[in-house]
C-alpha cells in the first residue's frame, strides 16, 4: 500500500476520534540537505527525509477534560494504524487525569488556501552559491572545517473544531571553524539563513582569518571583571536564554528571576537605553508559524491552544519588561493576556555602530567572539555560567592587539547585560552558537558591558 497523504491522515484520524471530546492531529514532513568539509576539503553531502504523526486525544473524565499525546514516525499506509494511534492517545489521556490547562479548542479563523498542497522539499542545489564560493574561502594557509544545513519542514494541523492549517518552515545555517596550520589558534563564525541566497562564505572565512591574525601575539590574563565587547552571536546566546526563561506561571508563583515581591516584574525598567527585545512571526527572512502547533503541554504552551494565532510580542520594550509567556489557561488563571512564545528573537534600539566601531572606542577590554556550554546557576537571578571559545581577544587603545592564550569561565545574567550595557550597536542577522541546534532565527546588535565577570581561567581550548 502507498503512504497516505498528510491531509488524508488528518481527516481519517479525526474521523476515528469522532466520539472523543476532541482531537488534534499534527503531521510533519521534513526535507534536509547538508554539506560538510574538513581540512579545507569537501567531505560529504547528503539529503534526508522524515515524517511524523502526532495525535492529541481529549477525553471527558471526572473533574474535567484530560489530554493524551502519542506520536509515530512510521509510514502510514493503513487506516488501522491511525485507529491504533487514537486508541493509544485516548488511553494516555484517561491515565493522565483532568488537565489543568484544559480549554475549548479554538475555532478556525480562516481557510488555508495551501492546505491541499504537498510538502516542500529542499535539494542539494540550495548550496550552489555556497559551494561556488568555498574554493576561494579555502585559499590560503589555514585549515577550514565546517558544515551547512538546510531544512524545509512542512506541518499540517487539523483539529476536531475545524482548524485546517499548513505551514512550511525553512531553517538554514552555516558554521565555519578556521584553524592555523599548526592548530595553535582557531576562530569560529556562522550565519543563519532561510535559503542561502544571502550567505557570503568568502566574507565569513575572511572574518575568521582576520581573527587568526589577531592571534599572532598571545597574552595571559587573570580572572576578573573586564570591559567586554560582545558581538551579535554572543549576545544572541544570552538573549535567547532570557526569552526561554520568560514563563509567566513561574513568575506568578515566585520561581523565576522575573518574579518580584508583589508579583511578576512586568513594568520594571531594566535600563534607560531604548532597547526592545521582541518576537515576530512576520519578521522578514525570519518568519515562523503564524499559528501554534503544540504536541505536549508545558509552561506557557498547551495542546488546547493548537491553531491559536501567533503575533509580535515585545518582551522588553524601551528598556522595560513588557510581557511574559502565558497559555490561554494560564492567562485565565492569573487574569492576564494570552501571550504565545516566539520562534525568532530580535534585539533593537541601538546605534548604527558596528563591532569594529566599538573596538575603536575601547581603551582596554576584551572581545568575546563566541560563548560555549552555557548553563544556569541560579534561576532566581537568571545567573548563567559558561565558557569562552575559539577566540578571546585583548583590545588596547582602539585596536585588537592579542589573543588571550586561554579561555575564561564567566558568570553573568542576561538581565544584567540589559541593566549594565552602556553601548549598543547596529542589529544584524546572526547565529547563536550555543543554541543553534534549537534556535537559529535571531537578529542582535553588538553590546558593551563595562564589568563582565570572568570568574576563572579555563586552560582547556
Amino acid at each position: 500500500m502507498s503512504v497516505m497523504r498528510p491531509q488524508e491522515i488528518v481527516e481519517r484520524t479525526l474521523a476515528a476520534a469522532a466520539k472523543l471530546a476532541g482531537c488534534v492531529v499534527l503531521v510533519r514532513e521534513s526535507s534536509e540537505a547538508n554539506l560538510r568539509w574538513a581540512n579545507s576539503t569537501m567531505t560529504t553531502n547528503g539529503l534526508a527525509t522524515s515524517a511524523s504523526v502526532t495525535v492529541v486525544a481529549l477525553v471527558d473524565v471526572e473533574g474535567g477534560t484530560a489530554a493524551g499525546t502519542v506520536s509515530t514516525s512510521a509510514a502510514i499506509t493503513d487506516p488501522a494504524q491511525l485507529q491504533e494511534l487514537v486508541a493509544a492517545a485516548e488511553q494516555a489521556a484517561r491515565g493522565a487525569g483532568p488537565a489543568e490547562d484544559a480549554m475549548p479548542l479554538v475555532e478556525p479563523e480562516c481557510d488555508d488556501p495551501t492546505w491541499d498542497e504537498p510538502g516542500a522539499a529542499t535539494t542539494i542545489g540550495v548550496f550552489e552559491k555556497l559551494a561556488a564560493g568555498l574554493p576561494d574561502a579555502f585559499a590560503g594557509p589555514h585549515r577550514h572545517y565546517g558544515f551547512a544545513t538546510h531544512e524545509l519542514m512542512t506541518v499540517w494541523l487539523g483539529t476536531s473544531a475545524g482548524v485546517r492549517r499548513r505551514w512550511v518552515q525553512p531553517t538554514g545555517s552555516i558554521e565555519l571553524n578556521v584553524k592555523k596550520a599548526d592548530l595553535s589558534s582557531s576562530a569560529w563564525t556562522g550565519a543563519s539563513t532561510a535559503d542561502f541566497s544571502d550567505v557570503d562564505v568568502t566574507a565569513l572565512a575572511a572574518d575568521a582569518a582576520r581573527r587568526l591574525e589577531w592571534g599572532a601575539r598571545k597574552v595571559q590574563l587573570p580572572a576578573g571583571r573586564y570591559e567586554t565587547l560582545l558581538p551579535p552571536s554572543s549576545v544572541a546566546d544570552l538573549m535567547v536564554y532570557l526569552a526561554w526563561s520568560m514563563g509567566g506561571r513561574s513568575a506568578q508563583e515566585g520561581h523565576s528571576a522575573l518574579a518580584g515581591p508583589n508579583g511578576p516584574r512586568v513594568g520594571e525598567r531594566l535600563t534607560e537605553l531604548p532597547l526592545t527585545l521582541y518576537s515576530d512571526p512576520a519578521a522578514p527572512g525570519m518568519e515562523y508559524e503564524p499559528f501554534l502547533t503544540v504536541g505536549r503541554s508545558g509552561e506557557g504552551v498547551s495542546v488546547f491552544d493548537n491553531g491559536c494565532p501567533t503575533r509580535r510580542v515585545d518582551w522588553i520594550s524601551g528598556g522595560t519588561i513588557a510581557a511574559l509567556q502565558y497559555s490561554r489557561a494560564e492567562a485565565a488563571k492569573f487574569g492576564t493576556e494570552f501571550t504565545p512564545g516566539g520562534e525568532n528573537l530580535l534585539f533593537v534600539g541601538g546605534s548604527s555602530a558596528s563591532i569594529e566601531d566599538m573596538v575603536a572606542r575601547t581603551e582596554r577590554g576584551l572581545l568575546l567572539t563566541c560563548l560555549w556550554y552555557i548553563r544556569p546557576v541560579d534561576p532566581t537571578t537568571l545567573l548563567l555560567t559558561g565558557l569562552t571559545r575559539d577566540g578571546v581577544y585583548l583590545v588596547e587603545n582602539g585596536e585588537v592587539t592579542a589573543e588571550v592564550e586561554h579561555n575564561f569561565r564567566f558568570n553573568y545574567s542576561p538581565l544584567d547585560v540589559l541593566r549594565r550595557t552602556t553601548e549598543v550597536g547596529a542589529t544584524q542577522r546572526t547565529l547563536p552558537r550555543e543554541w543553534k541546534d534549537w534556535f537559529t532565527r535571531a537578529a542582535m546588535p553588538p553590546v558593551r558591558v563595562p564589568e563582565f565577570n570572568m570568574s576563572s581561567v579555563s586552560l582547556g581550548r
